[in-house]
């Protein structure tokens, strides 16, 4: 199986950490390493380094190859500009398409927490062999928490054998929903959280375009043709000309059911898209007061927080309870823990500004 990891994309709900000249995936936002580099370290003792891929922007190659020097030249996958994840997966199989056809790959977003990263392995070569044998792309998908309004949201039926290994059919997705539908799809029992983990082959991606997204599939052939002369302007100009649009609505949501099987995970999962999703996935690390601190604090009767900041500066805070406090050098965010998600607005708010020192 061919790995292709995501790293294309902007993070806005993590400003100001998250920059456009320095998305999540390039921060250091759970531990030491950041999360592009946590991970290729999840598969670089289980795949060999030739079969990993990157998909990335093309002014952020640079600082990937400084953070993965063992990624071969040969494997990056060039993004011309953001256009969200339906060009950046098309694109990825078309190049691919012209070296490995049918073998299995993978789609990897670059921004994922992911505790039990053993399990998470074994479902990535439980689908290779899966695709191997049935021919049917497979995804993986995870138990809900709470009615989020910001993921994607996977129906399944019947349960498929009875190995360890927890595989459903699949009975339709919807991308992003809005509160009170969540709170039913939960309450249903019959939706899983969508984990945005694409397993099939470029041929079939590529077949998948021409089915459900055929304006598309027209380019991405141009595409296909032009790796195979090397004709990198011709790449730069078809791409540019995809729809912006993700894959789970261009394809996913319209895809035949039976194409389609789900690895149900439970190797514990977070997208870290927003810092109330960070403080969860760190909950571990909290304080006798539940505040998650990567500062230097002096705090009083603080609770329930998230607090982050640059060396050498302290921050203090007395009296406050759930609250997202990020200090950087040139921006403060502050904002209840519940609000999180609308952090979103305050870079469409610069932008309009036109503050763009700040983005």
């Amino acid at each position: 199986m061919k790995i292709v990891i995501l790293a294309g994309g902007g993070g806005t709900r993590l400003w100001p950490l998250s920059r456009e000249k320095k998305p999540k995936q390039f921060c250091r936002l759970l531990g030491e390493k950041t999360l592009l580099e946590q991970t290729f370290l999840r598969f670089a003792n289980d795949f060999p380094i030739e079969d990993i891929y990157i998909c990335v922007n093309a002014e952020f190659v640079e600082m990937t190859r400084t953070l993965l020097p063992r990624i071969p030249s040969n494997n990056y996958i060039f993004e011309p500009e953001r256009r969200d994840t339906a060009p950046a997966m098309g694109l990825s199989a078309a190049f691919l398409f012209n070296r490995f056809p049918d073998e299995p790959m993978a789609f990897v977003p670059s921004d994922h927490f992911i505790k039990d990263e053993k399990q998470f392995i074994e479902l990535i070569k439980k689908a290779d062999a899966l695709i191997r044998e049935t021919g049917k792309m497979i995804d993986i998908a995870v138990e809900p928490t709470f009615p989020s309004t910001v993921l994607g949201y996977t129906k399944i039926g019947e349960k498929i054998g009875d190995g360890s290994i927890k595989i459903f059919e699949f009975k339709g997705h919807t991308e992003k929903p809005d509160f009170e539908t969540a709170k039913k799809y939960i309450e249903s029992g019959e939706y899983l959280w969508h984990a945005s983990y694409y397993m099939w082959t470029p041929r079939k991606f590529l077949d998948a375009f021409q089915k459900y997204s055929p304006s598309d599939f027209e380019k991405l052939s141009a595409i296909v043709k032009a790796y195979g002369v090397n004709d990198s302007e011709k790449i730069k100009e078809t791409f540019r000309e995809l729809d912006k649009n993700s894959f789970d609505y261009a394809i996913t949501e319209k895809i035949d059911p039976r194409e389609v099987l789900i690895l149900r995970a439970d190797f514990g999962w977070s997208d870290v898209g927003a810092f109330d999703v960070l403080y969860e996935a760190e909950k571990a690390k909290v304080d006798e007061r539940s505040n998650l601190i990567q500062a230097d604090c002096a705090l009083r009767d603080v609770r329930g927080s998230l607090i982050m900041g640059e060396k050498n500066k302290l921050i203090a805070a007395v009296g406050v309870e759930d609250l997202v406090i990020v200090d950087t050098k040139d921006a403060l965010l502050v904002c209840p823990k519940s609000k999180a998600q609308e952090v979103k607005k305050i870079v469409e708010q610069l932008k309009n500004q036109r503050k763009m020192e700040f983005l």
